[in-house]
């Protein structure tokens, strides 16, 4: 799950220009209508769970300050698990074939995003 709005639009289409890759190889991708959305969160067999503001790619281990919490627990994990259905009713799928009449000037965003992002 992405967000759908971003406070920063650079970001945005540098994440989206792995959309094709991640969809042609099966991946489901969903973006949440209406909100920017920062947190990073996951749940591992209902008992894992981690939530934070960590990205993950070089930049953010690099450069960022952020920080995620890791919690043992199938209640906690169950909690967030339930969030995420919620998020999931209130979001957008994006399919592969859909992407792919996406206009133009967004593919050249997401390129010119691509170069820029490292």
């Amino acid at each position: 799950m992405l967000p759908s709005i971003s406070d920063a639009g650079l970001v945005r289409h540098a994440g989206r220009s792995s959309y094709t890759q991640l969809l042609e190889a099966g991946g489901r991708i969903h973006e949440l209508k209406r909100s920017v959305l920062h947190a990073k969160t996951a749940v591992v067999d209902g008992v894992w769970s981690t939530v934070g503001s960590t990205n993950i790619d070089q930049r953010s281990f690099v450069h960022n300050y952020a920080l995620n919490v890791i919690v043992i627990g199938d209640t906690f994990g169950a909690e967030m698990a339930s969030a995420f259905q919620e998020d999931l009713r209130n979001s957008k799928e994006v399919t592969l074939s859909q992407w792919q009449r996406r206009p133009l000037m967004e593919r050249a965003q997401e390129w010119l995003a691509e170069l820029l992002k490292y």
